[in-house]
């Protein structure tokens, strides 16, 4: 990764058995006159009693989140869902739009894909666009990225729009060491140490949803 990249990269936040059974149960009515050995109802009862049951669904495993490692690209990545706070222009909306920003940060990293971040990121962003475009040309010829968790223990914001009505957020974010992989399990660059950084994020919201216009590191 480019040291742009690497800037940005410091930033930053089975399927269960569905069983099915069915139990068939059926009450027999005694006439009253017939003794038990001949009457009727007691005979139905007795064929229920031996009928087999419905058999139950077979369990279907769900597919299983495995990270990478230098045998092979993260399988099976959970994609990032939206928190429902963050669709406010609220200030715990703002907090909760930048932790699903590093989130889907972290997605890129893990699958290559950066139309998510994409998405909810001005093109303007300069920082942004090595970091996407640096992400898709480590992940080129079938190559893949280890490591690279980005958390953020930190993010607070005043709530106060700019003239320009973008909000400033301010995020901690670490990142653990990133190794970068060719198929076969070699190392095609050298890995990226971890850091521990101080942020800025301008966001700001428009047509009813956040988007992140900037980010830059604190100097």
């Amino acid at each position: 990764m480019t040291s742009r990249t690497s800037t940005l990269a410091r930033l930053r936040y089975s399927a269960a058995a569905v069983f099915a059974a069915s139990v068939l149960v059926l009450t027999a009515c005694n006439g009253g006159g017939n003794s038990p050995g001949n009457d009727p109802s007691s005979a139905s009862a007795s064929a229920s009693a031996s009928a087999t049951p419905t058999p139950s669904a077979t369990p279907t495993p769900s597919a299983v989140y495995k990270p990478a490692d230098a045998k092979g690209k993260a399988q099976n990545v959970p994609v990032p869902v939206l928190p429902e706070a963050a669709k406010a222009e609220t200030k715990e909306g703002l907090l909760a739009f930048s932790g699903h920003w590093f989130d889907l940060l972290n997605y890129a990293y893990e699958t290559g894909d950066v139309s998510r971040l994409g998405a909810v990121t001005s093109p303007t962003c300069e920082l942004c666009s090595n970091i996407t475009n640096s992400l898709t040309k480590n992940y080129e010829a079938d190559k893949w990225i280890v490591g690279g968790k980005l958390v953020t223990p930190s993010v607070t914001t005043t709530f106060i729009p700019e003239s320009d009505e973008t909000y400033q957020v301010l995020v901690q974010v670490q990142q653990a060491a990133i190794s970068y992989m060719a198929p076969g399990g070699n190392e095609f660059r050298s890995p990226t140490p971890p850091s521990d950084t101080g942020n800025v994020m301008l966001i700001e919201f428009k047509d009813g949803g956040w988007y992140l216009s900037g980010l830059h590191p604190v100097r």
